[in-house]
């Protein structure tokens, strides 16, 4: 793998599932101010047409693409606004939060 490819790919699921306090702490503030709005506080959401984000399956490639890339004109693309990193934090504290 390049170092191009290293910089471009987000955290192993391992990495991501011993994700330490700053990271969850980075992915609970992303969540605040990017995603609550719709998701709801803690992930609750208020019966609008988002997913409850605690059943979301632990697909880490799928949320990924879904956060980058957005999904079907109901989420806006936000590969723009953060990075791998903030993605790989933010994945990291959804993922923390599952109860399938």
């Amino acid at each position: 793998m390049t170092a191009s490819a290293q910089t471009a790919t987000p955290a192993l699921p391992q990495q991501q599932a011993n994700a330490g306090p700053a990271a969850l702490d980075e992915g609970r503030s992303t969540f605040a101010s990017k995603c609550s709005h719709c998701h709801g506080p803690n992930m609750v959401n208020a019966g609008t047409i988002t997913p409850d984000l605690r059943k979301f399956p632990d697909d880490r490639e799928r949320f990924f693409s879904t956060v980058k890339s957005g999904k079907n004109n109901r989420m806006p693309p936000w590969g723009d606004l953060l990075s791998d990193d903030q993605i790989a934090a933010l994945w990291a504290y959804v993922s923390s939060r599952r109860n399938p």
